[in-house]
């Protein structure tokens, strides 16, 4: 998997872009439906060879099974998100957001099809975070503490909390910004007072690193998730009530603004959703994952 230059499964990673983006644009209907989840995961074997070959240490190259872990609380977080977006699923086809087309109409192939696409979205937001970390937002930079006490903790929680439930009781097309912000405001707080790893904790340190990496790891993979769904045949759209025909590819132009702070809620799920399977577990694999150095 690796070697004292560039990892082995990296180039692969190269390889398997190359090779989905070509026979995609040959009219390969199979890569064409499957392309989603086939170009992420040579996205991710990229990215995690470059933050390996920066750090000389990576989730695949040093703690697979914990990338494994991040994989499978991906598709739950993903999979709680389809739950909001058609709130109703069970006996209505109702999507308030975002739609899919052209799926496989074999019900079982198509759930393969979700939870491989679905296992990819947090892996990639971290292991892009993680090179942004080890590159651009490297070096520490100490800024005033912003230290929050347990009275704001309780505040936001409620906040949080309302902002999860009140999309669930009525659902509404406006509400996709509450969705995107409300597990954060929920769960940060609850990761610091339980001693896990928090954005609150790092802003007490006066280190807004993994913050900032996170958030440019969600800009960039938004606008990746975003170019390769475009010319994929099966593929998502959206229905969006502020500025929806001021679109860049499928997404509305102002959607772009939740890709960020969408990766801030990944990382916080995974954080509160990991603390509940080992607590005290910390990896060795990402600087993401754990307290910046």
């Amino acid at each position: 998997m690796k070697n004292k230059g560039f990892p082995v499964h990296g180039y692969f990673g190269v390889a398997v872009i190359v090779a989905a983006e070509a026979l995609l644009f040959r009219g390969n209907q199979l890569v064409g439906h499957w392309f989603t989840p086939i170009v992420w995961t040579g996205y991710i074997l990229l990215v995690d060879a470059l933050v390996y070959k920066l750090k000389r240490r990576s989730l695949l190259a040093n703690d697979r099974l914990e990338f494994l872990v991040v994989a499978i609380i991906s598709i739950a977080s993903w999979w709680l998100f389809e739950f909001y977006n058609a709130p109703r699923f069970w006996n209505s086809n109702l999507e308030l957001w975002w739609h899919y087309q052209n799926l496989e109409p074999n019900l079982w192939v198509r759930r393969i099809g979700y939870d491989w696409a679905f296992a990819t979205i947090t892996p990639a937001l971290l292991e892009t975070a993680d090179l942004f970390r080890a590159t651009v937002f490297k070096r520490e930079r100490k800024a005033s503490p912003i230290r929050l006490g347990r009275f704001f903790f309780f505040v936001t929680i409620l906040i949080g909390a309302a902002g999860v439930v009140i999309p669930l009781v009525s659902p509404n097309e406006w509400f996709a910004p509450i969705v995107w912000l409300s597990f954060i405001l929920l769960l940060d707080p609850i990761n610091a007072m339980r001693g896990s790893e928090s954005i609150a904790g790092d802003l007490a340190r006066g280190d807004f690193r993994r913050l900032l990496s996170l958030l440019a790891g969600g800009f960039v993979c938004g606008f990746l998730w975003e170019f390769w769904n475009y010319w994929a045949l099966s593929k998502w759209t959206y229905t969006v009530p502020y500025f929806g025909n001021i679109k860049i590819f499928e997404m509305p132009v102002l959607g772009y603004l939740g890709f960020p702070p969408f990766a801030v809620e990944c990382w916080v799920i995974y954080i509160f959703g990991r603390s509940l399977l080992q607590p005290n577990k910390r990896t060795q694999g990402s600087e993401i994952l754990l307290r910046p150095s």
